[in-house]
């Protein structure tokens, strides 16, 4: 962290490790041990795993939550990165309100904490908007076309079902835009890109945001419109299985989503049920005096148990189906890093088959040829270690959200509902 950083290769099999990314600025010298994709890249740990042992229900993971609240915040994000290690720090806090004479909107205060050397301090505190960082998310992409963007929280609301300018939606745009640049601090090549070096320092961002695409973000554009109509003979059959996987988990996800809001709803219809419900024995207990007591104790238990129902609809509400959200989007967005690398695969085919119809006696293959095969290989390997890294990060979300959820659903029949009746 003392000195300058340099820029990060590809991470993927050791063949690659001294191959210059084509897309980045290049660079000749090796950074270390190449990140290879576990063999069970694409499939789910089973219950006998060590790390999901869970003898007589108590979790032997010390990164599980003791209880669940504030559970969006304290997701692991990798188990790779030990706290020590980290020598950039990134906080999201302080929502406030700005009404102005043509739009009123939210901004965040983004706190960097940093050791590195491009940084020329060590601290930072900057304000931002959700456009500033759909604007960060957007040169992401560009600049970085071989490697999976987190995703943003959907940025347009259902006119009339949420407010948000309310308190609720904008601490819950808060912990997901704080869960955003965390997962780009995070990442070994994203957490150095120069858009987000400016995102976390600039004062004045709108400066930036006018400028045009630098020479790599035009080198990152150009990776969709470089197929010229050619059509992909077929997918390696390990790019095949993650589309496929990515199919099924947006399709099984979408379903737990649309269960989830289900029970929200019923839990909060029975809810009105039962705020109507309790006053009834307080009038009883008031009109027979010998029952009043009774009466009145069954008023106050009705009471707590619509207290306790409330809060654990705000659980799901508030850190369930965020996650839900959250990973419906990050399966979309890898399936445009897909496609994009089906792109370049596509290209390198097409310039293959132009180069054996020209029926030349070449000593060699073509120099712009082998770029495009770099290119492909390039794009297969950072795809397969953010693959690797995101499947990393859903084991430990989805193992605590789910723990979580159970810790809650048992403190509300157990402590409330049984102890309370």
């Amino acid at each position: 962290a003392a000195s300058a950083p340099k820029p990060l290769p590809s991470s993927g099999p050791k063949s690659l490790r001294e191959m210059p990314h084509p897309l980045a600025t290049s660079s000749s010298e090796e950074m270390g041990p190449a990140l290879t994709p576990s063999p069970d890249l694409l499939l789910p740990r089973s219950i006998a795993d060590k790390d999901l042992s869970l003898p007589n229900g108590t979790p032997v993971d010390t990164s599980s939550p003791a209880s669940s609240s504030s559970l969006l915040n304290r997701l692991q994000l990798d188990d790779d990165l030990d706290v020590e290690t980290r020598d950039l720090f990134v906080t999201v806090d302080d929502p406030k309100k700005h009404v102005c004479t043509m739009e009123t909107y939210i901004t965040y205060r983004v706190t960097t904490k940093t050791t590195r050397a491009e940084f020329d301090l060590p601290e930072y505190s900057v304000r931002r908007r959700y456009q500033d960082f759909d604007w960060l998310r957007n040169k992401l992409e560009e600049s970085q076309p071989t490697h999976l963007i987190p995703p943003l929280p959907e940025k347009f609301v259902v006119k009339g079902v949420v407010d948000r300018f309310s308190e609720e939606f904008v601490e819950t745009r808060r912990k997901a835009l704080d869960k955003f640049l965390k997962r780009i601090t995070d990442h070994p090549v994203l957490s150095f890109n120069e858009h987000f070096n400016v995102f976390l320092t600039a004062k004045d961002l709108n400066a930036y945001k006018k400028q045009g695409m630098a020479l790599l973000s035009k080198m990152g554009e150009s990776v969709k419109y470089v197929t010229g109509g050619y059509k992909l003979r077929s997918r390696p059959l390990e790019f095949a299985a993650i589309g496929d996987y990515l199919d099924t988990f947006s399709l099984k996800l979408g379903t737990i989503d649309r269960i989830a809001q289900r029970i929200i709803k019923e839990q909060l219809e029975y809810l009105v049920e039962l705020r109507e419900y309790g006053p009834v024995y307080s009038t009883w207990g008031g009109l027979e005096v010998e029952l009043s007591e009774p009466l009145e104790g069954v008023s106050a238990c009705i009471g707590n148990c619509c207290t306790a129902l409330e809060e654990l609809s705000e659980d799901m509400t508030e850190d369930f189906l965020p996650v839900l959200r959250e990973y419906i989007l990050y399966a979309e967005s890898m399936k445009n890093v897909l496609k994009k690398r089906d792109q370049v695969q596509a290209e390198y085919e097409a310039k293959l088959e132009a180069v054996a119809l020209k029926k030349e006696d070449r000593p060699k293959v073509p120099t712009d040829v082998e770029k495009c095969q770099d290119r492909v290989e390039c794009f297969n390997a950072d795809l397969k270690a953010d693959m690797e890294r995101w499947q990393n990060n859903k084991r430990q979300d989805f193992r605590q959200l789910l723990m979580g959820m159970a810790d809650k659903n048992i403190q509300y029949y157990e402590k409330v509902c049984v102890t309370g009746w």
